[in-house]
C-alpha cells in the first residue's frame, strides 16, 4: 500500500464570473423556463405536499409526526428567501414531494418488515470533515472495496424501488441519471467542485432527508433559519432515523441475497455532531479529516454561493460568504470542543497533505484504526479506483476571494486556534 495518487497534467481553471447573477445557457433556459411555468401549480406549503405525496404513492401513513415542525420551519426558511424565482419555488417543491413520498414508502415497508428494527449496524466508519479536505476521495476509496457498504447517489435518491419496480434498480438509476443531466446542463461547473455520478458515493445526509433533519437542505440555498436550527438543536433524532434507514437498506440487501456488510458513512455535518454520533453510533469509528481552512472556507463558500442559481436570480454574494465563513467557524470549533470526547482508539486524525502524498498508506492507517482486516480482493478494488480516479481529471475552479469579499489575512487569524490545534 505504498503507491501515492498522481495528479492530472494541469489546465485551465474556470473562474465563474457570474455568481451574483446567474447566467445560463439557452439549453439551461429551456429546462427553467418548462419547470417555472408550473409553479402555480406547486404551492410551496406542507397540505399542498401531503396532499400530492398521498395521491402519487397511494398510502397515508407518514409516521411519527415530529418531523412536521422541522418542515414547517424549512418551509418557512425558503419563504423568507430573497430573489425566489418560479423555478426555484417549483424545484424546492419536486425535492420535498420526493422526500416525502420516500418517507412513506420506508413508513409502509417498515410496517410490513418488523424484522428490520432487529438489523445490526455494527461499527460504521464515519468520515467527518469540511469539503475540500479529501472526505469524498477517501470516502470514495474505502467505498471501492466490495466488502463494505455505502450509498451510491442513485439509492439515497430512491432508497426504495416504488411499486412495480421491486427486483430491479435500472428504473431509479435512470431517474437518477436524467436529474443529473439536468443540474449539469444548469450548473455546468459544479462536477469542476464535486464530482456527481449516477453511481457516486453519497453522503448519507441523503437519508436523512426524509425526516427533514438534514444538512443537505443547507447545500441547496441560503437558509440559515434551517443551518441555526441544526447547530441548536439535538440532532440525535436525526442520527436515529439514519439508522433506521441503515437498517432499511441491509434489509434490502439481504433480500437480493447480499451479504451483510459494515456501513461507510460521510458527511460535513458529521463535524459538528460527535456526541448524537456517538449516542447512535457507540461503536464507530471517526476519521476526521483537515487542511488549511482558508483555501478551503473560500472554495466552500463559492460553491454555496454558485449552487444558488437553482433558486434565486439574484445572490448577495458578500452575505451568502460571509455566513458561510461564520458556519465554518461554528463547526470548526464544534470539532475542537468535542474532539476529545471521541473514542481515542477508534479516531484518527487524517490531514491532507499527508493523505495526498500516499493515499493508499493513508487507506492502510485508517482500516488498522478501524479494526479491519481487508482481503485481497478488497485491496485490489481500492488499487483501481485510485487508478482510475486521478486528482483533477475533471478540470478545476479558480477560486478567488475577492469575489466574495473576503480577505485571506482575516481568514487567516480567525482560524488559527484550528490552524494550530489540527494543521501545523
Amino acid at each position: 500500500m505504498t503507491r501515492p495518487s498522481q495528479p492530472a497534467p494541469p489546465a485551465s481553471a474556470v473562474h465563474i464570473t457570474d455568481l451574483a447573477r446567474p447566467t445560463f445557457s439557452p439549453d439551461a433556459q429551456a429546462i427553467i423556463d418548462g419547470m417555472a411555468a408550473m409553479a402555480p401549480y406547486c404551492p410551496l406549503t406542507a397540505d399542498a405536499l401531503h396532499e400530492q405525496a398521498s395521491a402519487q404513492t397511494g398510502l397515508t401513513d407518514f409516521g411519527a409526526q415530529d418531523y412536521r415542525e422541522r418542515m414547517a420551519l424549512l418551509l418557512q426558511a425558503f419563504d423568507e428567501l430573497p430573489h425566489l424565482t418560479a423555478f426555484g419555488r417549483t424545484y424546492a417543491f419536486s425535492l420535498m414531494l420526493t422526500f416525502l413520498k420516500g418517507r412513506l414508502q420506508v413508513v409502509d415497508h417498515l410496517k410490513r418488515h418488523p424484522e428490520i428494527f432487529d438489523i445490526e449496524v455494527e461499527a460504521p466508519m464515519i468520515i467527518a470533515g469540511l469539503p475540500r479536505t479529501g472526505t469524498t476521495h477517501l470516502h470514495s476509496l474505502l467505498a471501492a472495496d466490495p466488502a463494505l457498504r455505502a450509498l451510491p447517489y442513485w439509492e439515497a435518491q430512491e432508497p426504495l424501488p416504488p411499486p412495480g419496480e421491486e427486483g430491479t434498480v435500472d428504473p431509479r438509476r435512470q431517474r437518477t441519471g436524467d436529474a443529473l443531466n439536468i443540474s449539469n446542463t444548469l450548473m455546468p461547473y459544479f462536477q469542476l467542485m464535486h464530482e456527481m455520478t449516477i453511481d457516486h458515493i453519497h453522503e448519507d445526509i441523503g437519508l436523512m432527508v426524509q425526516d427533514f433533519a438534514s444538512g443537505f437542505f443547507t447545500t441547496l440555498t441560503h437558509l440559515p433559519r434551517w443551518s441555526d436550527y441544526l447547530r441548536d438543536n439535538d440532532q440525535t433524532p436525526g442520527y436515529q432515523f439514519l439508522r433506521m434507514m441503515l437498517q432499511v437498506l441491509l434489509h434490502q440487501d439481504a433480500s437480493h441475497g447480499l451479504p451483510h456488510r459494515r456501513w461507510v458513512l460521510k458527511s460535513p455535518q458529521h463535524l459538528e455532531q460527535f456526541v448524537p454520533i456517538m449516542n447512535v453510533f457507540p461503536d464507530a469509528t471517526f476519521i476526521v479529516t483537515h487542511r488549511d481552512p482558508v483555501d478551503v472556507s473560500v472554495s466552500m463558500a463559492t460553491m454555496m454561493t454558485y449552487t444558488m442559481r437553482m433558486s434565486v436570480d439574484e445572490v448577495d454574494v458578500p452575505t451568502v460568504a460571509n455566513y458561510w465563513i461564520d458556519r465554518i467557524d461554528e463547526m470548526l470549533s464544534a470539532c475542537m470542543r468535542d474532539h476529545d470526547k471521541l473514542p481515542s482508539e477508534r479516531t484518527i486524525d487524517v490531514r491532507f497533505d499527508e493523505f495526498m502524498a500516499d493515499d493508499l498508506a493513508m487507506v492502510q492507517r485508517v482500516w488498522d484504526t478501524a479494526g479491519y482486516r481487508p482481503g485481497d480482493e478488497s485491496r485490489r478494488a481500492v488499487a483501481d479506483y485510485l487508478a482510475g480516479h486521478s486528482r483533477g481529471r475533471l478540470g478545476s475552479v479558480d477560486y478567488r476571494p475577492e469575489d466574495l469579499g473576503l480577505d485571506k489575512a482575516e481568514l487567516r487569524r480567525r482560524f488559527t486556534p484550528y490552524i494550530e490545534r489540527f494543521v501545523r
